[in-house]
């Protein structure tokens, strides 16, 4: 819940910045659904893809205040953040409700990037692979097989902590999430993963080195052009 208008210049000078001198990874930003529409048209044609935050899992019906994936869709958006750490804890969604977010967002044509992530006291009691592994079979439907997706392992306890784990830990779990993927998909798991929890600019590319790691899913440095500029040089 970040963004004013304010912001449309920051998203346009990473557009600006990365015509100039390309990337060699993806780049996008997720806006809040009320500059979805106006920071796709800023960007149009340009190295940025825009994403959503969240989606209802139905296209539509009573339900105020919710955003379906088709609206999405309709604004500019191409992919959707769903699953993400806060709002499993938060709002309290369960696995079953994000996998209906999931098909809601395929049924639109949005690539979902889905995110999955334990608690401190998971992580200390050796559970944390468990949860998340528990958390991909809950929140996947099959209508992923054969589909592009991208899984985001977000411990919570690192959201905006400052804190990140060790690069055996993330490399652990990495390979924890792919060998999950495999056993859902079989080999036809066509998932990018990526790493997400307090990434800065001052340690993007030492999590991007680690062995399994895809990709990164920045949250406040991202607010920034400079800030994220510098994060997505260090992906290449």
């Amino acid at each position: 819940m970040n963004g004013l208008s304010v912001a449309l210049s920051e998203a346009t000078a990473v557009s600006e910045a990365l015509k100039a001198t390309p990337a060699q990874s993806r780049v996008a930003v997720f806006p809040p659904a009320p500059l979805i529409w106006r920071m796709a048209l800023a960007l149009e044609g340009g190295p940025v893809e825009i994403g959503g935050q969240d989606c209802h899992r139905d296209n539509s019906g009573a339900y105020t205040g919710d955003v379906s994936a088709e609206m999405l869709q309709d604004a500019g958006a191409r992919l959707v953040i769903l699953g993400h750490s806060e709002r499993r804890t938060i709002h309290h969604e369960s696995d079953q409700l994000i996998a209906g977010k999931v098909s809601g967002a395929l049924r639109a044509g949005l690539e979902p990037i889905v995110c999955v992530g334990e608690q401190r006291e998971h992580r200390r009691m050796g559970q944390a692979n468990q949860v998340v592994r528990d958390q991909l079979e809950g929140s996947l439907p099959d209508a992923l097989a054969g589909r592009r997706f991208s899984i985001a392992y977000e411990p919570i306890w690192a959201i905006g902590s400052g804190e990140t784990p060790s690069a055996a830990d993330i490399e652990d779990t990495h390979a924890t999430i792919r060998d999950a993927l495999t056993t859902i998909f079989g080999d036809d798991a066509k998932a990018a993963i990526l790493y997400g929890g307090s990434v800065k600019s001052d340690n993007a590319a030492e999590i991007l080195q680690i062995k399994g790691v895809d990709g990164v899913l920045v949250g406040g440095a991202s607010l920034v052009a400079e800030t994220f500029l510098t994060i997505i040089r260090a992906a290449g």
